[in-house]
């Protein structure tokens, strides 16, 4: 069974592609293919973008800079890579749009719930930046937010492994891949899947997390259409 409406959650490293910094086209254009496959009639979809290809507030303030004001910089961030995605998905034919947290006006629109899901009647790929709007929080937080807000069935979280381990599998190669695990598993494990406010809100909400691949071609195509892949954690 397919998900009517769907946010994914896409990292900023993932558009750095094989750089370890800004965005590469090969993998900005790869990215924007396997969601343009996902894209369909039954189907609404939200994005929340990363921006550590650009900036990591916690790892690059260093001593100079405050860490709101990090924090901000690193929502300005997300709102580079927001645009980046909304222009290559426009090229591919997929009508998208961006709503950041943080208002500027010549670039996005407000992030406003209700004009939100008219865009996604209306057919619309939505692209929320700029995290939740505020210091202290993670876009893991803000996709488990915005997904709350917009009442959507999954947060479809898109990462470089093919789900959840119990130890980091590019270290451990007997590290044990999870088929699904509960929110108190994946909390009381630090399992490090996303920040525990995200993991609580989506808990508290019932709101589930599917963790999957990014890389493997297909793989948001068949996670949206409700295809065995990754790891889920609900209640």
């Amino acid at each position: 069974m397919s998900y009517r409406r769907v946010l994914l959650k896409v990292s900023g490293e993932a558009l750095a592609g094989s750089a370890r910094h800004g965005i590469d086209s090969a993998a900005l254009t790869h990215i924007c293919g396997e969601i343009k496959k996902a894209c369909g009639k039954k189907t609404q979809l939200a994005i929340v973008i990363g921006g550590g290809n650009i900036w990591r507030g916690a790892q690059d303030r260093g001593s100079a800079i405050d860490r709101v004001t990090a924090d901000y910089m690193g929502m300005l961030a997300t709102i580079i890579n927001a645009l980046a995605l909304q222009d290559s998905l426009e090229s591919m034919g997929v009508p998208t749009r961006v709503q950041t947290a943080i208002e500027i006006p010549k670039l996005s629109e407000p992030y406003i719930r209700r004009k939100a899901i008219r865009h996604f009647e209306k057919g619309r790929v939505v692209i929320f930046a700029a995290g939740t709007g505020n210091p202290y929080f993670s876009t893991d937080t803000a996709a488990a937010l915005r997904a709350v807000e917009i009442e959507a069935d999954v947060v479809m979280k898109a990462t470089k492994v093919d789900g959840v381990y119990d130890s980091d599998p590019v270290k451990n190669a007997s590290a044990k891949r999870f088929t699904r695990l509960t929110f108190m598993d994946a909390i009381k494990k630090r399992l490090k899947v996303m920040d525990t406010t995200a993991l609580t809100l989506c808990m508290e909400n019932r709101m589930p997390i599917l963790v999957f691949n990014l890389n493997t071609p297909g793989n948001i195509k068949k996670a949206v259409e409700g295809q065995k892949v990754g790891t889920i954690i609900e209640e």
